[in-house]
């Protein structure tokens, strides 16, 4: 644990009032992400000698992409309580603020590639994708009056902006986006989206899915949307499974139907994870501005740009 910086200690009257006491009497923090868009802290919040484990998320200020559709804080919050409502299971919002967010500490593993390893979790990988089609059915039933208001988008509109932004042109990235614009399906159901549902923003324990993370991008949107994202090849980390290298489709879709989900044909979701690969990279081509243009400085960032070829690659291979 290290101290915490000045503004961290400036919430400990919002603790304290958050948690119903008169005064906090120690607070430490741990710093556990820099993403693109949010700072996360582990905090440990001491009270009448009670130690209580939360998650602090602060916006950043810099370096995030207007056109990536990200939400204020308090729509998050309307979000968290009616995921929580709805059965999807998901950190207890302690209190909020217009630029952060403390929610309860969720105990579990989020690093995709231990997940995918761990002989403990052997058990959550054989559940995992009817674990994610029982949730993806739960967050496709939250009531988007509840939320309101919520982004709504057109994901490939979305996308074109990224690309445009990024200032730099790749064919095959073009091609994707022609592509998917001639062939696109038919407007589905329009529900609540996640917008990035995958293994790496989902707290995994020994029995299963125990938490599901990062809210941001939620939007008003195709559930398919979702499940394409999930199996998309970027979040297998290697592994062949086709729902993040631990699942079947076949049981993914079989739990997104049996709690309410409708029932989704294989053969529709293709356009999804073409799109889902073109999305991240273009991601990927953001990520890389934002460091090169020293609006946020970051090896994690220029780190994931690179990958924008692999997504090249990737999207050549599908539309072969």
């Amino acid at each position: 644990m290290t101290p915490v910086d000045s503004g961290i200690d400036e919430l400990r009257p919002v603790l304290a009032d958050a948690l119903g006491v008169e005064h906090v009497e120690q607070l430490v923090a741990r710093p556990l992400s820099a993403g693109a868009s949010r700072l996360t802290w582990a905090l440990d919040v001491e009270v009448d000698g009670t130690v209580h484990r939360l998650v602090l998320q602060r916006q950043r200020t810099t370096g995030i992409p207007p056109a990536a559709g990200r939400m204020d804080v308090g729509t998050e919050v309307r979000l968290l309580q009616a995921a929580h409502a709805a059965g999807v299971p998901v950190p207890v919002v302690i209190t909020a603020g217009t630029s952060y967010l403390i929610t309860s500490h969720v105990d579990g593993e989020t690093i995709p590639r231990r997940i995918l390893r761990d002989p403990t979790l052997a058990t959550a990988r054989s559940r995992f994708a009817t674990d994610c089609g029982r949730i993806l059915a739960g967050i496709a039933s939250i009531a988007i009056d509840a939320v309101a208001p919520i982004p709504a988008s057109d994901p490939l509109d979305l996308v074109e902006q990224l690309l445009d932004r990024a200032g730099t042109r790749r064919p095959s990235f073009e091609y994707a986006l022609h592509w998917l614009r001639v062939n696109r399906p038919p407007r589905g159901r329009t529900v609540v989206v996640h917008g990035d549902f995958r293994n790496g923003n989902l707290i995994v324990g020994p029995e299963g899915v125990r938490a599901v993370l990062d809210w941001e991008l939620a939007h008003v949107g195709d559930p398919r949307e979702d499940l394409g994202w999930l199996c998309a090849r970027v979040w297998r980390f290697g592994a062949p499974a086709a729902v993040a290298g631990m699942g079947s489709l076949a049981d993914l879709l079989d739990a997104y139907a049996h709690h309410g989900g409708h029932r989704v044909n294989p053969a529709d979701l293709f356009w999804w994870q073409v799109l889902a690969t073109l999305r991240w990279g273009a991601i990927c081509l953001e990520q890389a501005r934002v460091h090169l243009s020293a609006e946020f400085r970051s090896v994690e960032l220029a780190v994931i740009g690179r990958r924008a070829a692999e997504m090249e690659y990737e999207l050549m291979r599908m539309l072969a």
